[in-house]
């Protein structure tokens, strides 16, 4: 393993397969050479340890190893007699067309909503941690990724953060590298509310790094530090234990809830792709709708009861799913990711001028279509709503036509103050907006903060 992995694989993932072997491997094929090791070998050591191969019992799984475990032995197991193979130390690698089991994600642990006001509540008491936190939530990133945050990868003007590196712990020290994956390396656009945090924070540290050990100069903090004031905070809120990878997912979660659409999503996580992204949140899509339709229905209060008048708008409240490739205008469409997933997407263009986009998921057409049906019902109630406030408001005659056009989009984006987002959203160029953003922000009445 040290001859062919050390040079390629990361010390952490070494431990690892060094312990597969030798904890699962070398109990069961240890005696056998491994040029005679067959297929049917590998096969019967699969069922082994799906069934008996865990170390130390589990109180709820015995001593069943799960299933993405045993896909993991197979994964490095595979690499090994592929690399076997190429040294002609076996004429064949015995893995090929073994039947292995499919990966499954249970449910994840995420913090609801409420356990969340509590858990902030707690942080915000600790001033040590609580902006390490609240960016957690913020963001998604992995732990290792937050912790080698440098405050030169932050752009405080664009609010971009740039995420480029991880820190990871072997051996008691830490060591500082760049990520897995291609993907991995990624910008963010954070939230302005996030950016000003952080201006105060920065403030009040004197490091290099964003979130500096109180205890060491220089260093970051580290892995098992966060890990165990993660459950220090937990207990004294009075939330269930979670691990700190179970942020990450509560942001994902909440952020799949409040109508990102997956790809998106999976950009910010820096996942490979989009579909990896879909394996794992798939089960959170499932309610979505229906808390979406009661937030829609608190947030527009009376704007949006039925009246008579009501009854004949729109052809949304009645509009019927055309099936096939072609489809009626502002019906959505419906794209099949795979055999088991559905993606309906809607993008109306609000009275701003901007598009909004939001999808559904689903695991069959017809279950798509009702969920779609539903959340174009309630953007086009959105819609309206902003149409009505709208009405009776018009640009001062002496502004040009370009200047209209960003005091409109401020109209309905007064907290927006990156130019270039404000420049898309009015249709300008980015010149354009930093010439006249001052003077027409005071003329909608934005204060300055």
């Amino acid at each position: 393993m040290e001859d062919y992995g050390a040079a390629t694989l990361r010390p952490n993932t070494l431990r690892s397969y060094e312990q597969f072997i030798r904890c699962y491997i070398k109990p069961y094929l240890g005696d056998k050479i491994v040029s005679r090791v067959t297929r049917m070998d590998i096969q019967k050591l699969y069922r082994k340890l799906k069934h008996e191969g865990r170390v130390h019992g589990h109180p709820e799984h015995g001593h069943e190893l799960s299933d993405t475990m045993v896909l993991r032995i197979h994964a490095m197991l595979h690499q090994c007699l592929k690399d076997a193979e190429a040294a002609h130390v076996v004429a064949r690698n015995p893995t090929d067309g073994a039947v292995v089991p499919k990966a499954s994600y249970k449910p994840k642990q995420i913090l609801t909503k409420e356990q969340m006001d509590t858990f902030l509540a707690a942080v915000d008491r600790n001033e040590i941690w609580r902006d390490f936190f609240y960016t957690e939530l913020t963001t998604g990133l992995r732990r290792g990724e937050l912790l080698a945050l440098q405050w030169d990868d932050l752009d405080f003007k664009t609010g971009t953060l740039t995420v480029n590196k991880q820190v990871y712990e072997v051996k008691g020290r830490l060591q500082v590298s760049v990520p897995k994956t291609r993907a991995s390396i990624r910008r963010l656009v954070l939230p302005p509310g996030v950016v000003e945090v952080l201006r105060q924070y920065r403030e009040t540290v004197d490091s290099r790094w964003m979130f500096p050990s109180p205890v060491k100069e220089d260093v970051p903090l580290t892995p098992g530090a966060v890990r165990r004031r993660l459950q220090i905070i937990l207990e004294r809120a009075g939330c269930k234990r979670i691990r700190f990878h179970d942020l990450r997912h509560t942001f994902a979660t909440l952020s799949l809830e409040s109508g990102m659409d997956v790809k998106t999503l999976s950009a910010m996580l820096g996942h490979v792709s989009a579909a990896t992204t879909l394996d794992i949140y798939t089960h959170v899509t499932g309610d979505m709708q229906t808390e979406a339709a009661a937030k829609i229905d608190r947030g527009l209060g009376n704007e949006v009861q039925e009246s008579p008048a009501q009854t004949e708008q729109s052809s949304v409240e009645d509009f019927q799913p055309v099936l096939g490739r072609k489809r009626k205008s502002g019906s959505g469409c419906i794209t099949q990711i795979n055999d088991h997933l559905f993606e309906g997407r809607y993008s109306p263009t609000w009275p701003d001028g901007t598009k909004h986009s939001k999808c559904v998921y689903a695991h069959t057409r017809e279950e798509c279509e009702a969920k779609l049906k539903t959340l174009i019902r309630e953007m086009q109630a959105e819609r309206k709503l902003l149409l009505d406030q709208m009405r009776g408001i018009t640009p001062p005659d002496k502004l040009t036509k370009k200047q209209k056009q960003i005091w409109q989009y401020l109209r309905f984006h007064p907290d927006e103050t990156n130019l270039s987002v404000i420049a898309r959203g009015a249709g300008v160029n980015r010149h354009t907006v930093a010439k006249w953003y001052e003077m027409i922000r005071g003329m909608v009445g934005i204060q300055k903060t």
